[in-house]
């Protein structure tokens, strides 16, 4: 390589890396696509991601390893990490971007991967002057939008935030559903301090914008929103529920979780581990056809309240997986050009701007204009 580009995708072969690769090259940014398999990386690019004849990019097959990842992240700035469960195998990948000095995000929602890089990386990022940002993709960062837009009308410390979409998770996500509901807790945040789920509170019926029938949801992990707004002095209290629009698929959800739990339950996490990936094989083992936005549609609904005044913002949108890959690909665009508002541990919005990323979303066709009702 005689010039190292500036952005690595790390996991580029999987669905989301993809997509990641394709809005870099709309954005016209040079990146390398890494990973452990160059044929699975080759094959990828050149079946997957549309246009890539008129990309700049290069394909580099890298060890999982800390010392590997260093090596090929010297003389990049950017980082766009889509290797997951990031609890797991995100490690790695935060040590050689802070060994390397490269800004670092990822597109994960898993609470306990948020609340450690928080506590043990976030200030030595921000010393460094690096962005450390996890959690930019459609599931976060779309609904985290509609959060900040309802925020403008001061006096409110409450977030009741909805988030659906259509589709199935992909081959990643299934197994990150899986590992994160066994190996660790999801959260609430009330006053400001987290609160576990309940374990077996199994499915919720919702009333969300835009359908007669109640939508069946679930904490999905807490999400990242209580992680992020916890940060937040104007917000006290923040719960998160969320689910596909295909009612038989969210009815067999917990089913499938608590079987995989319990058949695991006395294995050591190594052992643990390795059952619930193949559980997720055998529940999701392909990838996904490339997203229809006639049937890939999202939701963002997010009730925002005080106690004098209430907001309510709804976003809804289309290609859950492309937004994220867009995002990703913005986040990379604005990182090259100028710093981020924030270093260190922050949110997309908190590092690019709601508006900012609204913006992109809706210059890509992806979202619609957000409904925003405010009573004060």
């Amino acid at each position: 390589m005689s010039e190292k580009k500036p952005v690595i995708v790390y996991g580029a072969s999987g669905y989301t890396g993809r997509l990641v690769c394709e809005y870099l090259r709309e954005y016209n940014i040079p990146f390398i696509a890494a990973g452990r398999s160059n044929e699975k990386l080759n094959a990828a690019m050149k079946s997957n991601v549309a246009g890539i004849e008129t990309a700049d990019y290069e394909v580099v097959k890298v060890p999982h390893t800390v010392a590997a990842l260093t090596e090929l992240f010297k003389g990049a700035s950017v980082v766009l990490n889509t290797v997951g469960p990031f609890a797991k195998f995100g490690g790695e990948v935060v040590q050689a971007c802070l060994a390397s000095k490269c800004h670092y995000t990822d597109t994960t929602g898993e609470q306990d991967w948020l609340i450690t890089l928080e506590q043990e990386w976030g200030t030595k990022f921000a010393n460094a002057g690096l962005l450390l940002a996890p959690g930019i993709a459609q599931m976060y960062t779309t609904g985290e939008i509609a959060a900040q837009l309802c925020l403008e009308t001061p006096g409110l410390d409450t977030l009741d935030i909805a988030v659906f979409w259509g589709g199935s998770p992909t081959i990643a996500s299934t197994q990150t559903i899986l590992v994160n509901a066994a190996m660790a807790k999801a959260y609430y945040l009330e006053q400001n301090k987290y609160v576990e789920h309940q374990p077996d509170a199994g499915l919720y019926n919702l009333a969300i914008p835009g359908q007669h029938e109640l939508a069946l949801a679930l904490p999905w992990g807490g999400t990242s929103h209580p992680v992020w707004f916890k940060r937040d002095p104007r917000v006290a209290n923040v719960k998160v529920l969320g689910g596909v629009f295909n009612r038989a698929l969210m009815l067999g959800v917990p089913q499938i979780v608590a079987a995989a739990l319990e058949a695991t339950k006395d294995m050591n996490p190594d052992d643990r581990y390795a059952a619930l990936a193949q559980t997720a094989a055998g529940v999701m083992n392909t990838m996904p056809p490339r997203e229809n936005p006639r049937v890939n549609k999202s939701m963002d609904s997010v009730h925002a309240s005080g106690p004098l005044g209430r907001a309510h913002c709804v976003i809804n949108g289309n290609s859950n997986y492309k937004q994220t890959g867009m995002l990703q690909a913005y986040a990379a665009a604005h990182l090259l050009q100028q710093p981020p508002k924030r270093v260190g541990f922050a949110s997309g919005c908190q590092a690019f701007g709601h508006h900012e990323l609204l913006g992109q979303l809706r210059s890509f066709g992806l979202v619609s204009k957000p409904v925003l009702t405010v009573h004060d």
